[in-house]
């Protein structure tokens, strides 16, 4: 705990784990993880990052309809206790979000977050999910890759068009995306921190709505304290109203105005009566200042 958390209020009922954690003061991007380092794939514009080959096809397939939905699903209800929240927005709003695929965002908080979201809203193998480059040499490799994972390369403007390329060509198929604008994962953490602005400089870009959804924690009770430790808690993930860019303004303001809008939906979806990060990362915050 820290004073992050000395400073949170929720509302009452709203459970706030503890699991033996200590979580920085600053830095609230960076990976709270230990990765072991099994490859050495260079992620520069030479890497497939629209691979619309047999073998992916095949893969992908593979990582879906063998993999994820039998296995990884399954080992989210059982272990994590998944519940699933906020449906009937997805029919509500059916229409506009298939008309050009949609974004999914959400906090970034558990091993298995990204296919809880892709559960909750029903994803296919047609979703694709910007990821950090190095995580793509650990031996969650070929899980990242098949489920459509796209690592963000940091290797250069070269790189850096070929993977903007590949989402221009991934959003002319219509195709969803799901990002996490927390960037790292920190297992646990109830706080909301601080969005960066790439999933919203896509929503605008592309004119794709951007649909909330937070992973919320319920106590390890019943059965479930079988499948998994007492300070691990149980997960649900509730779906918000989707935002819209409107592309009549212009792309900084809509880009400040959406990131608002969703942090200050999930925090109420998340039952957060005073959250204690800003919306805007320090980073970007000090870079305006100087600029000024």
């Amino acid at each position: 705990m820290n004073i992050r958390y000395d400073d949170l209020i929720v509302e009452k009922g709203v459970y706030v784990p503890e699991i033996g954690k200590t979580y920085p003061e600053q830095g609230p991007d960076k990976s709270q993880l230990k990765p072991v380092y099994i490859d050495n794939i260079v992620f520069d514009e030479n890497y497939p990052y629209l691979d619309d080959s047999f073998r992916f096809k095949l893969n992908n397939w593979v990582g879906y309809y063998l993999f994820l939905y039998p296995i990884v699903f399954a080992v989210n209800k059982i272990k994590n206790g998944l519940r699933i929240e906020g449906r009937e927005n997805l029919k509500k709003w059916k229409k506009a979000l298939n008309k050009k695929g949609a974004i999914t965002i959400s906090n970034h908080c558990n091993r298995l977050d990204a296919p809880a979201v892709l559960n909750a809203v029903w994803g296919n193998r047609h979703t694709r999910i910007p990821m950090y480059a190095p995580n793509f040499n650990t031996k969650d490799h070929w899980y990242m890759w098949a489920v459509g994972g796209i690592p963000i390369p940091d290797t250069g403007f070269d790189a850096m068009k070929k993977f903007y390329e590949a989402f221009d060509e991934f959003n002319r198929r219509g195709w969803w995306f799901h990002i996490f604008p927390e960037a790292a994962r920190w297992d646990g953490y109830k706080p909301l921190r601080p969005f960066q602005r790439g999933a919203f400089t896509m929503a605008y870009k592309y004119d794709k709505p951007l649909l909330p959804c937070v992973i919320n924690y319920r106590p390890r009770t019943g059965i479930y304290r079988l499948f998994g430790s007492q300070d691990q808690p149980l997960l649900t993930v509730k779906i918000g109203e989707p935002v819209f860019p409107d592309r009549t303004k212009s792309r900084k303001q809509e880009v400040e105005r959406m990131r608002e809008e969703c942090h200050l939906q999930m925090q109420r979806m998340a039952g957060i009566v005073r959250n204690t990060w800003p919306v805007v990362p320090e980073s970007e915050t000090n870079l305006r200042s100087e600029t000024i």
